[in-house]
């Protein structure tokens, strides 16, 4: 790592595709509080708001190669709590797996537009579509 033509830094090189050879001391002081955070101490976060954070922030380490990187959107939750609530969290985590999705920005979506409050679908296997004039029945195509 060179700053002003003088070398400051200098690294192992990794022949490993995808590996890294970042030291500690040389990453942003930001990069560095995350180190404070495991998978499992962000998981046991996730547990003690609920069931539902806990399953998503799992969903979130496990979908990426490096863990690491999916610390963003894990860390992005506790934001969320502090402006919307524990319970807010756990309701729009809930909403957010049974849409199939465990991106942060969704629950973030889910809570600024007050989806978490909505009242659950009904199962839509009850839903029977009601007889009109438009509706060709099974005959219409022999």
């Amino acid at each position: 790592m060179l700053l002003n033509g003088q070398r400051v830094a200098c690294h192992v090189r990794n022949d490993r595709r995808g590996g890294y050879t970042t030291l500690d001391a040389h990453m942003p002081v930001g990069h560095r509080a995350q180190h404070a955070w495991t998978p499992e101490r962000l998981i046991e976060w996730g547990r003690r708001i609920g069931v539902a954070t806990g399953e998503l922030v799992t969903r979130l380490l496990a979908h990426h190669k490096h863990p690491e990187h999916a610390y963003r959107s894990c860390l992005g939750l506790p934001s969320l709590t502090k402006r919307y609530g524990q319970d807010r969290l756990e309701a729009a985590c809930e909403r957010a797996l049974l849409l199939g999705t465990f991106k942060y920005r969704h629950v973030r979506d889910l809570l600024a537009n007050n989806r978490d409050r909505a009242p659950q679908a009904s199962d839509t296997a009850d839903w029977i579509s009601p007889e009109h004039a438009n509706v060709r029945g099974p005959g219409y195509y022999q």
